[in-house]
């Protein structure tokens, strides 16, 4: 059978006609750039997220990006970042002549914690960009709490996350990406909540910091040809912005697709290795649903290529986010701090591996997949 990691196809099949009548709307009425589609997205966004501010950009970096540029930090101040992460979260920092402090993750969540912030911060520090790896939040708050009594700002990386909403001890609760100063997100088109191109935008609940992002993304302009602040051009097509607001509401329905998918594949994987002694499934936090962008496990022993090399041979793709933490990439080399000992985001790079995960998952997939890794620890384990 043929699987796939992210079946984008099947899913677009199913809202075919609602797609394809916005883009023909935009088309028609030629307004490719800030059209009224654009507004209208950020608006049901904006109420589906509970924030006041939504701007819209190019792509996730762009988000990051933009999002730094905001807050007014200054050369050599140091941002705070999990070492186990997508590259652009700390990418940004650098460009913009910042330092990253990168800081271990827990074992369990892979997220960054409120005590891995603490023991990194410096008189330098300015910053911390939470990422919500793989579907699920991190522990706001306490990294809020910590933020505010040191004074740092918080950005919130929710390109994976989206949909995902956090409890906090008194019962409130948030959608991620709303919680600290700013919150980023990526509509590439695998995130649960993906264009048919490229795009992203920022969540800002305070007006005047929300405008002063707004600016930059358009050449740091308010009114056209006059230039307030230094910007850049970053921008979310009509089309693409056509396409999410589709997809929006179908978002919560997605979000459950994947939570079933990954009950599944938790009933599986429990029955062949019940005490986990070669594979991790992924953990839940009590205080964050989780939307799965990701189903990663956790492969003990050393075993987790031999296991991706298995499953590939038997037609099944996999994916390891990420082979890398950030401190052993060239690129940072001589320019990143390490705010401490980095335990266990290597040992995550060594030892995690993502399987198809998607809204179109059937249970027969699943169950191949199953089968394939109960062969595997027969076979090797």
């Amino acid at each position: 059978m043929k699987i796939d990691m992210v079946d984008l196809n099947g899913q677009y099949l199913k809202i075919k006609n609602e797609v394809d009548a916005g883009i023909r709307t935009v088309i028609e009425s030629s307004a490719f750039i800030n059209g009224p589609a654009v507004n209208e997205f950020r608006r049901h966004l904006g109420r589906y997220l509970g924030c006041s501010g939504v701007i819209t950009c190019a792509n996730g970096t762009d988000a990051l990006q933009i999002a730094l540029m905001a807050l007014g930090l200054k050369q050599g101040d140091e941002v705070i970042v999990p070492a186990f992460t997508y590259v652009a979260s700390a990418e940004v920092i650098t460009l913009l002549g910042l330092t990253p402090v990168m800081v271990d993750v827990d074992p369990d969540t892979f997220n960054v914690t409120a005590e891995n912030i603490r023991k990194a911060l410096s008189p330098a520090t300015k910053a911390v960009i939470p990422v919500h790896l793989f579907g699920q939040s991190c522990d706001m708050e306490p990294i809020l709490e910590l933020a505010a009594s040191h004074g740092l700002y918080v950005i919130e990386d929710n390109a994976q996350a989206i949909g995902a909403e956090y409890t906090f001890s008194d019962g409130h609760k948030a959608m991620t990406g709303t919680m600290g100063t700013i919150g980023c997100t990526s509509f590439f088109p695998s995130k649960n909540l993906g264009c048919y191109g490229d795009g992203g935008a920022i969540f800002c609940n305070d007006p005047v910091l929300s405008e002063r992002i707004a600016m930059i993304a358009n050449h740091g302009q308010k009114i056209k040809y006059h230039h307030s602040v230094i910007g850049c051009n970053s921008r979310l097509d009509t089309i693409q912005a056509a396409v999410l607001d589709v997809k929006l509401g179908h978002l919560d329905e997605y979000s459950q697709a994947r939570r079933k998918a990954a009950i599944y594949y938790d009933e599986g994987l429990h029955r062949l290795d019940p005490e986990r002694q070669f594979i991790v499934t992924p953990h839940r936090s009590e205080n964050s649903t989780h939307v799965y962008h990701q189903y990663t496990l956790k492969v003990r022993g050393g075993r987790r290529d031999a296991l991706k090399e298995f499953l590939s041979k038997r037609g099944i793709p996999s994916m390891i986010y990420y082979p890398l933490p950030l401190q052993e990439q060239e690129a940072f080399r001589g320019i990143a701090k390490a705010g401490e000992e980095l335990k266990y985001a290597e040992e995550c790079s060594k030892s995690v591996l993502s399987l198809p995960m998607h809204t179109e998952l059937t249970h027969e997939i699943q169950d191949y997949v199953i089968a394939a890794i109960g062969d595997f620890i027969r076979e090797n384990c």
